[in-house]
């Protein structure tokens, strides 16, 4: 039975929802926010005014959180405070914008205007033109005659504005596919093959722009190569796209696909309607009943280094370990495991992740429960070394729980160099040793630290074996109390700097959990299915640890005994001046009783201990434990990554490709709000025309149309068909 659609408060498709109670409905013509359904503030596309205040009352007005309606509105939380405080200072005219336009003398003098012609006779494209002059595109272009604005491959960006709008329907319904799924029904096709219908103002178009960058994640060319689903209406590829455009659009479970309209996102998978919940689900099982999710990771993760995904400039391969841990709340028998955010064991699932040298993830392994960092570290050395494909050495950093100075040795034999914090207590450096460094990141960032570079020998073993290590130090001051902070690693030719910001970047990582579980639900359980765990498989035997303890308890008793019987000996031996004392065996053996007794115990305590097995069969410490389903959660997991880097490489876009001016703080914002954008879609002579809609701002559209000649330049294939993608976006509704 098809689930109810949960009713939309505007009524109108494409609405954003703002808090719990409120939607925004806005496109180039202007906006609408409708209050528990009802119309409750309206503006047109040039009343900037009120549509900032509008903004400042739905957070006066306690409707929404400043993250939500900043997030709707497409600004950061820092742009919201300061419409607020200028609403507050000077009432609704200080929301008015200040007026634009140029603020001195034109830029297009006649010796510059002949710099700029002879430029561009020469070759260069108008962005070329433009960069060499220190101009904009625009006066770059009106400083050419009409008949030599000649527009080359790199200037399709600059051209969108004059592409023709072509006359399409509004909202034309998807072309029907009933006899595509009668033949599905008997095995006549293997899939249906993506069909697109000419039509204006598509729910969700924007989800088009992730294509690229899906593409480039190798999530689908990867699934391909290791599985194969039975024959049915929807494919494999479209399952996959289906999966990410969905989390894409804020829904990443599948019980997500009752609150999209699936007209709406199966006109972006080209179809008549998206799968509802149960399809979803019983394709996914299907994978996972294959047992090969394990490969898929392997090949994603062979894809992505392959292509240099992992690779940093000057540095190289670039990879950063952790752990994470899952909780589970259900009743099943699952083995616990320690929980840093809620810090007790609970019962949990434990994951590796491998990131590149950006955060983005490459790798995900299941570990065994109770199973430590530095283990796991082993175990993934030769997968690591298959997935880069040749000899080259990875830095490979991960945080303290990975201390370990003989697996530091075995990584290095590898090819491998250990990046990490120095652990346990060390002397502080001279500060003499520490020199002022100044450093610039990738976004551009500059640091400056203090930074003493030397070399220490760390102990592998107990019997005098050391490892000899870099050893980079910054001298950090965290509330007025200065430290020391020292980073260990082999690799021996990054200068001090470098070391440390690769260190710093490990945060990419837990930046990603963090991202991950907002928006892509990591945490979630998509499959409730279990299985037994290995019986036989050993684990640490609790008894081991009461009995190392009854030990120490034992020894530090003797250690008292001995001091108090040595006490009394030397005063039994020692009389005072003038007296005799004869120490007789009965004074012997009392003054050494409790002595006795103590070495007595730990004897005992230590022949127990020996005793002990160090691990012991799971099945007699926990019988009937089980394990949570591995399969389906390494396939939403790889769904889920891939939705990651998608977003991640559509806001590296925005930043290095587009003038958006604030790119560096909102271009995931900026991200997030045009892949729910709407659009035209027109399919035709081996292209798929995508031409979204005004963006609410000017500077957005702007920075929009950069993206898109950007996108469209890749020269991407819509998956399963031969139609090259190519996106516009309209200069006015």
């Amino acid at each position: 039975m098809t689930a109810q659609q949960v009713l939309p408060m505007s009524m109108a498709p494409g609405a954003v929802r703002v808090g719990a109670a409120a939607d925004l409905l806005e496109d180039g013509r202007g906006g609408e926010v409708f209050l528990h359904g009802n119309l409750t503030y309206a503006w047109s596309g040039q009343d900037q005014a009120l549509r900032r205040l509008t903004a400042v009352q739905l957070i006066e007005l306690g409707v929404a959180k400043v993250g939500e309606v900043a997030d709707a509105f497409g600004v950061d939380t820092a742009t919201l405070w300061r419409w607020r405080r200028e609403f507050a200072g000077a009432g609704v005219g200080g929301l008015v914008p200040d007026k634009r336009g140029p603020k001195g003398a034109s830029k297009l003098t006649p010796s510059v205007i002949g710099d700029i012609r002879a430029r561009r006779a020469a070759g260069a494209s108008l962005r070329a033109v433009a960069a060499a002059t220190g101009l904009s595109t625009g006066s770059v272009r009106r400083a050419l005659t009409p008949d030599t604005l000649e527009l080359d491959h790199q200037d399709v960006g600059d051209a969108q504005g004059l592409a023709r709008v072509v006359d399409l329907p509004v909202l034309a319904a998807p072309a029907a596919r009933t006899t595509d799924r009668v033949a599905a029904r008997w095995g006549g096709i293997e899939c249906a093959g993506p069909v697109f219908t000419p039509a204006a103002r598509v729910p969700l178009a924007g989800l088009f722009l992730a294509l690229p960058a899906l593409a480039a994640t190798g999530l689908l060319s990867c699934a391909n190569e290791v599985y194969r689903l039975p024959g049915g209406f929807y494919g494999l590829d479209t399952m996959l796209v289906e999966g990410v455009l969905r989390a894409l659009a804020g829904e990443p479970r599948a019980e997500g696909a009752t609150r999209i309209n699936p007209t709406d996102l199966g006109r972006v998978l080209g179809l008549d309607r998206a799968p509802e919940v149960k399809t979803i689900r019983r394709k996914i099982a299907q994978l996972a009943q294959v047992g090969a999710a394990g490969e898929l990771q392997a090949a994603i993760a062979r894809h992505h280094l392959s292509r240099g995904d992992a690779d940093v400039a000057q540095v190289g391969v670039v990879l950063y370990v952790d752990g994470h841990v899952r909780a589970y709340q259900g009743t099943k028998r699952i083995g616990k495991a320690h929980l840093s955010r809620l810090r007790f064991p609970a019962p949990a699932t434990v994951e590796t992740w491998v990131a590149g040298g950006d955060g983005g993830p490459v790798l995900v392994v299941m570990s065994e429960p109770g199973a430590s960092l530095a283990g796991e570290l082993a175990r993934l050395l030769p997968e690591l070394r298959t997935a880069v494909g040749d000899d080259r050495r990875v830095l490979v950093g991960f945080d303290r729980g990975g201390w370990s100075p003989a697996l530091f040795a075995h990584m290095a034999a590898a090819g491998f160099d250990p990046l990490t914090w120095r652990k346990a207590t060390t002397p502080d450096l001279d500060a003499e040793a520490f020199t002022e460094v100044t450093f610039t990141g990738e976004t551009g960032r500059q640091y400056t630290w203090a930074l003493a570079d030397t070399v220490v020998d760390v102990p592998i073993d107990d019997h005098g074996g050391v490892f000899t290590m870099r050893q980079v130090t910054r001298w950090d001051t965290k509330k007025t109390t200065p430290r020391q902070v020292h980073v260990l690693t082999t690799r021996t030719d990054l200068d001090a700097a470098q070391v440390i910001y690769r260190m710093g970047a490990r945060w990419r990582l837990e930046n990603y959990f963090r991202y991950a579980r907002m928006h892509f639900d990591l945490d979630a359980h998509h499959a409730y299915a279990s299985t037994d765990d290995d019986p036989h498989r050993l684990v640490p035997n609790p008894a081991k640890r009461a009995a190392h303890l009854d030990v120490a308890t034992a020894r530090a008793r003797y250690d008292r005994a001995q001091g108090r019987t040595d006490a009394a000996m030397l005063a039994a031996r020692s009389p005072a001046p003038g007296t005799q004392a004869i120490l007789t065996n009965q004074v012997h053996d009392a003054i050494t009783a409790d002595l006795r007794a103590a070495e007595t115990d730990l004897a005992t305590a230590q022949q127990t201990h020996k005793t002990i097995p160090t691990r012991v069969p799971l099945g007699q410490l926990h019988p009937g434990q089980q394990v949570l389903d591995v399969e389906t959660k390494l396939i939403t997991h790889a769904i889920g990554a891939a939705a990651f880097n998608t977003i991640n490489a559509l806001a590296r876009d925005i930043r290095l490709d587009t003038g958006y001016a604030r790119a560096n703080h909102e271009a995931h914002t900026l991200a997030r709000q045009v892949l729910t954008h709407s659009g035209d879609i027109d399919p035709g002579n081996g292209h798929l025309t995508v031409r979204l809609d005004p963006m609410p701002t000017a500077r957005a559209t702007t920075a929009i149309r950069e993206l898109c000649a950007h996108l469209t330049a890749t020269q991407t294939r819509y998956p399963s068909t031969d139609l090259i993608l190519r996106y516009e976006i309209k200069t006015r509704p």
